[in-house]
């Protein structure tokens, strides 16, 4: 798959918030993970086991989900970025809108790697 089409696949699995697929067909199995510094930790998993269990950890700690939005992908080259927002409460806070960019990296038709902005 070329870069435009695995950024147009990841949008489309990711507004039906089907993340696991996105993660069996769309990811090298040792992609990378980033995430900010002020971020709950891990800030990076490397390997699909990590990425996982990163998913899984952030999925522990949302309450409830109003909503959300995900962005036409950019693409440039071997790399793609989109904006993604999503409405919800996390467990023991207000609910809020958090709104990033999601910057991916492809090599041999793979996202080797995920770095996030929020």
């Amino acid at each position: 798959m070329s870069t435009q089409e695995i950024a147009n696949r990841l949008v489309e699995l990711c507004r039906k918030g089907d993340y696991a697929t996105c993660y069996q067909e769309l990811y090298s199995q040792d992609a990378v993970s980033i995430e900010p510094d002020h971020a709950p930790p891990p800030h990076r998993a490397e390997g699909m086991d990590a990425l996982r269990k990163k998913g899984e950890m952030w999925q522990g700690m949302i309450e409830e989900t109003y909503g959300g939005s995900v962005s036409d992908p950019i693409v440039a080259g071997d790399q793609f970025a989109c904006a993604m927002m999503v409405d919800w409460k996390m467990k023991g806070q207000e609910r809020a809108k958090m709104e990033e960019i999601c910057l991916y990296k492809v090599k041999d038709g793979k996202i080797v790697s995920e770095q996030f902005f929020f």
